[in-house]
Parts: C-alpha cells; structure tokens; sequence
C-alpha cells in the first residue's frame, strides 16, 4: 500500500497511571497525510533568482539561525490493564523556523497536535517554552509563540511560490530524526500535486521535491537558490515497505498558506469558504466511458450545506470504468463562475480564492443537460 506519511518523530518516554471541511473534497474518503506553513507577508520576490543565486553552503549558513528543534509532550491512553487504561506520555519532535522578531514559528499542524506542552530549542542552544498561537489542521498549519528577544531571532524570508518551476534548485533545513541542523538538496521534481491534511481536507498546489526529507523535518523550510522560503516540508511518500526518504516529498507552498498564517496570528483560528460537496474527477478516459462531461462530478453533498441549499445533486449509482466503480448521476460541474473546471482540483481552488459570504455561479451537466446554480460560500473552520 502506497501512503503518503507526516514527519514528525514520536518516541514513547514514560508510563503515567494518549466530512468536509474547507470547501470542497476530492474522492469520497482520505488517504493521505500531514503538513503546514506559516508566513510572513511576502513582497512578491520571485522565487528564483535570474542572477546572483547563493551556493547550498551560503544558503545553510544564512538560514539555519532562524530554523529550531520543537519538542512536543503529548498523553496517549492504551489497552486495558489490571487497573483499566494505561496512559504514557509521549514526545513528539519535529522542526519549525522563525517567521518575525516577535518570536512566532511556524511547524506543522501534526507537528504540535495534542500538545499537553512545547518547548522550542533554538540554533544558539537555549531553550525556551512556547505557547500554541493557533492551529489549522486543514492546512496543516501551526503558529507557536517564544518569549525572546528581537536580537536573539533571525526570521526567514519568504519568497512568492508562484514563481517556482518544476527543475529549480531547492534547499531543505530541519533535524531528521532528532538530528539539528541538517541540510539537505535537490529541485523541484514536480508542482500541482493534492495531498491530504491531517483532518483528510485536500491540500491543492503542494510542491515535490526529492531533497531528502525524513521524520522530524515536519514543520522545516524549503529554501529557493535565493535563500528564500517556498514551503514547508510536510509529507513524504512511501509504501509498506519504507517508511523513510524515498526522494519523493511533498511541501506546502507559502502563498497557500499565507492567508492561513495571518489569520492564525490575528485571531487563533481561520475561517474558510465551505460549499459541502466531495468531488470525483471526470477526465476524458472517464467522460468517454460514461458519457459524462469532462469536469468535476458530485458524489455526496453534506446535509444543511450551501450546496445542499443550492439544490446541488449527488451520485445516485455506480458504473465500472477501466475496472473500477466510478459513481454515476451526480451533477457534474464544469465551470466555476465562467472558468473551465477539467477536474476536482480546479473547483476546489475556484472556490479558496473567495471568502465566506460569496456567490459562485457553477455551470453543472445535470441529465444530459446544462444548468446554472447559485451557491453562496457558508464558512467553517
């Protein structure tokens, strides 16, 4: 079985006495795993550099002030024993970096979840104990907050992610299995890829790369050849037989979750556009096996939902395409606002570049025959 796997360590070290949720999701289930990033405000900055770029060396040393160790206490309960449940206390490490001279750090929202407490180790050794500014399981983001001073923080510089092309040179900076400070390099093997949060939400235009990542390395930097943040290393593809690097990562880019980082250090939680719908792709293969649109097929709506409200329509049965069910009579969109939709992804990043509060016109196929439906964004966390 192929996985795809977050990166924070565990390690047990005592025994004490441990539907749809942003917009829209592909598939009907979730088979995936962690990730996250928190930004400051970019200043559009492309992402490489046309001249100038910094040698790995230069970009490590320029960098690595501003990336920490983070130590994560959490309480896990186990079978029965002779006295009932059994609770140990684990730890949890994973990576963060330093995104202002306020003292905030951004990691992963699997990295600090369930944290009964966290402490933060920075590149000069001390340490501090942090507090939870918020986090977003959504999208794999997590803000936790220092008391340092100005002078002893070096925030990183992030880059608009826009900007990166499949072939550029990256740069990864985390601690691997409990081991600070390591660099690691390698390009930007692919963009566009879905993965899937820790609460089974898509997270759209997530970054690969083969700089090897490994657990631990949740939470670090992903660095362009100017020394700047694209992403923050998330996930890692394996199978039954690996669990470690196989030069497959996955990264979410900053200006995903630049939205995300700022909401959290404004208010402690986001709020996101939510229609309530899980979508199936309905790509050309399919459309000719089927006789559905090309587009983005409903196969379930959530009750009370906005698409519910719209009068939206699910799959109502099964057919056997290239040897696998695929659901039948569900409304099939194929345009968002007047946009072209080819598959699941596209709807679901029509509907995050609006708010909470916004209509979107979707053109369906609906029985053969083209409609428009109106649907107002509801909001959910």
């Amino acid at each position: 079985m192929k996985l795809l796997i977050p990166l924070a360590t565990i390690a047990v070290s005592a025994t004490l006495g441990s539907a749809v949720a942003v917009a829209v999701v592909k598939g009907t289930d979730g088979s995936a795993a962690p990730t996250t990033t928190i930004v400051r405000e970019a200043t559009g900055t492309p992402a490489v550099s046309t001249s100038g770029a910094e040698s790995i060396g230069d970009i490590y040393r320029s960098n690595v002030t501003g990336v920490v160790e983070i130590k994560v206490q959490t309480t896990t309960t186990s079978g029965n024993g002779p006295f009932g449940p059994t609770q140990q206390a684990e730890v949890a490490q994973g990576t963060g970096f330093e995104i202002d001279g306020k003292g905030d750090i951004a990691t992963n929202a699997h990295v600090v979840a369930g944290a009964r407490s966290i402490n933060v180790t920075t590149d000069d050794g001390h340490s501090y104990s942090a507090t939870l500014v918020g986090s977003d399981p959504s999208s794999d983001v997590a803000v936790v907050h220092i008391n340092a001073s100005a002078s002893a923080l070096h925030p990183l510089t992030f880059a608009d992610s826009t900007g990166v092309q499949v072939g550029d040179e990256v740069v990864a900076i985390g601690d691997p299995f409990g081991l600070t400070d390591t660099v690691t390099a390698g390009i930007v093997s692919a963009l566009n890829r879905t993965i899937t949060s820790p609460n089974n939400t898509p997270i759209t235009n997530a970054i690969q790369t083969d700089a090897a990542i490994n657990h631990g390395n949740s939470g670090g930097p992903l660095l362009n050849a100017d020394g700047q943040v694209v992403g923050i290393t998330s996930q890692i593809y394996a199978d039954s037989n690996t669990s470690g690097n196989v030069g497959i990562g996955f990264v979410v880019p900053s200006d995903t979750v630049r939205s995300v980082a700022s909401q959290l250090l404004a208010t402690g939680k986001v709020s996101r556009p939510f229609v309530g719908v899980y979508l199936a792709d309905v790509d050309q293969a399919t459309a000719q096996a089927t006789g559905l649109p090309v587009g983005a097929e409903i196969t379930k709506v959530t009750a009370g939902s906005p698409a519910s409200r719209a009068g939206l329509k699910a799959a109502t049965g099964q057919t056997t395409v290239q040897g696998q069910d695929f659901p039948t009579g569900g409304d099939v969109i194929t345009k968002v606002d007047g946009s072209t939709v080819t598959s699941a992804d596209d709807v679901i990043n029509d509907v995050l570049a609006h708010k909470p509060g916004d209509t979107l016109s979707l053109t369906i196929v609906r029985d053969g025959h083209e409609q428009t439906v109106n649907v107002t964004l509801g909001s959910r966390s």
